[in-house]
């Protein structure tokens, strides 16, 4: 007589693991992980809040009043600020000018800027000592630069006049800041001497980045110096093209301190851009109501433009660089 032993035949039911510190630890590594992200983050964000949210928050609530910036506003009158702004004909003219500034800047100041930097890019003598020429006047202050060039085109007496007096243009000369035709593009003249040294470099850092083999590859295969220009240096040289002309824009529609010291925005506001308006309504008429609804049509406009680079320029350029990343490794 044998006996058999039967085995449960029954399957296992899965257990959960018991909590332990081995199942704890991810959980509490993340929570870590959070912790310290949140400690990084919160003082940049508290200062950001109080020194960006804040103001912008409280000039949207002050535009919202007829206040002089005494005591606390009271006079509440809704929208009428805005469309005051619609209605007002110094304000429009705010917008043109800097419409035109900005056209100026792309195609004239930023072109020329490029023209340079493909130029001492080449190898030439003393092309370090003409590129710290060329950069000197961004360092200079906008205040140095305005009180520098009032004295060079003052009429009659200035170096502009005698210059072209001394070559036989005297017709040429005139009154510069002070005639509503010239003041606009004499501004130009001077912010393009200011500021194109700036953009300049930046394209000699852009240029300097594109590999040789690629010129000379190019040469060996007889292009000319023209299609070298369009087919190698234009589009790797585009990601910088699209931040200087960024930053050239930015620059136009919050230009202030270079007209304020040259001509105040005058004569009869043929110079006068939407920050002098604002600080003109603000700090000199103290309709700070008005100021604030100035400053926040301001805060949009280029609100509006950076959003709209960074969607359509500033992502098509980081997916492009990613790209390459992923493709060299």
């Amino acid at each position: 007589m044998t006996s058999t032993y039967v085995k449960d035949a029954r399957p296992a039911v899965d257990q959960e693991p018991a909590a332990g510190p081995a199942n704890r630890r991810p959980r509490a590594r993340r929570v870590k992980d959070w912790l310290t992200a949140v400690s990084f983050t919160l003082p940049a964000l508290l200062l950001f809040g109080a020194l960006v949210l804040a103001p912008i928050l409280y000039a949207l609530y002050v535009s919202l009043f007829n206040w002089g910036g005494f005591g606390s506003p009271e006079d509440y009158t809704g929208l009428d600020n805005y469309t005051r702004l619609i209605d007002d004909p110094v304000f429009l003219g705010d917008l043109w000018r800097g419409l035109l500034l900005v056209l100026f800047s792309i195609v004239v100041q930023l072109p020329f800027a490029l023209a340079m930097a493909v130029a001492l890019n080449q190898k030439l003598r003393g092309r370090a000592v003409y590129r710290m020429l060329f950069f000197a006047p961004y360092v200079l202050s906008e205040v140095i630069t305005g009180v520098l060039f009032s004295m060079i085109f003052a009429p009659d007496d200035g170096l502009a006049d005698r210059f072209l007096g001394s070559i036989g243009l005297d017709g040429l000369g005139g009154l510069w800041f002070a005639d509503q035709d010239t003041v606009l593009p004499t501004l130009f003249l001077v912010m393009t001497w200011k500021y194109f040294g700036f953009h300049m470099m930046l394209y000699l850092a852009g240029l300097q980045n594109i590999p040789h083999e690629l010129y000379e590859a190019a040469r060996i295969d007889g292009a000319s110096a023209w299609h070298r220009f369009r087919y190698i240096t234009l589009p790797l040289l585009g990601p910088t093209v699209r931040i200087s002309a960024f930053l050239s824009v930015i620059g136009a529609i919050q230009l202030f301190d270079l007209v304020w010291v040259i001509s105040q925005g005058g004569p009869d506001h043929a110079s006068e851009t939407m920050a002098i308006t604002l600080f003109q309504f603000g700090f000199k008429r103290y309709q700070i109501g008005y100021a604030s609804a100035i400053s926040i049509a301001l805060f949009l406009i280029s609100l509006v433009f950076a959003l709209a680079y960074q969607r359509f320029v500033l992502r098509r350029d980081t997916e492009g660089a990613l790209t390459n990343m992923r493709a060299n490794r």
